[in-house]
């Protein structure tokens, strides 16, 4: 799962572009993006918990709601279901003061809909990797890093002038947050 995580931060990050506050600082770079798209409720069972949704383009998925749906009870035919999804991206070069091996780590939060209102949760998370600088080849503007399970991959530099500005032992901090909404209301509502 890091390796899949790993190479879809590095691909996500090959549309940004390096930013640096000065000549000598290391190299960051960041990238987001949001995504939002709406569904109406045109049928629901209450008793099976079935529920079909159809976009605004008239493509129609249906589903049966989990257990964890609270309140489900309130959604009628006709609501609007809006999901929200935001994530950013980061990454960094970091000279850290004594070897440090390759990690990763994360958090997260949910919130969900009180009691008696329309269905509706919050995501969030925070996953940190880090991958250690194992190569850097000036002339092919290429380096390798390796990552918290061992997994050593190779990339070419978008800006190889940065690759100046790192060494061997140096680690690279990826960090993605995402965050999920997902909104049940009322047509009258919105």
């Amino acid at each position: 799962m890091t390796t899949i995580r790993l190479l879809l931060s590095t691909a996500l990050l090959a549309f940004a572009t390096w930013v640096s506050a000065a000549d000598d600082a290391l190299p960051t770079v960041s990238a987001s993006r949001m995504v939002e798209a709406s569904a109406s409720v045109v049928a629901i069972n209450h008793e099976t918990r079935e529920v079909t949704l159809t976009t605004e383009g008239g493509e129609s998925v249906s589903f049966t709601a989990g257990d964890n749906v609270r309140n489900l009870d309130q959604v009628a035919v006709g609501d609007v279901v809006t999901m929200t999804v935001m994530e950013e991206i980061s990454l960094s070069l970091v000279h850290p003061d004594e070897p440090m091996a390759a990690m990763e780590g994360g958090m997260e939060a949910a919130a969900t809909a009180a009691e008696g209102e329309k269905p509706g949760v919050v995501l969030a998370d925070i996953e940190v990797i880090t991958a250690t600088v194992e190569a850097i080849d000036l002339e092919a503007g290429t380096f390798s890093l390796k990552g918290p399970e061992g997994n050593v991959m190779e990339f070419a530099a978008r800006n190889p002038e940065n690759l100046k500005k790192a060494s061997v032992g140096d680690l690279v901090v990826f960090e993605l947050d995402r965050a999920i909404s997902l909104v049940v209301e009322a047509p009258e509502t919105m």
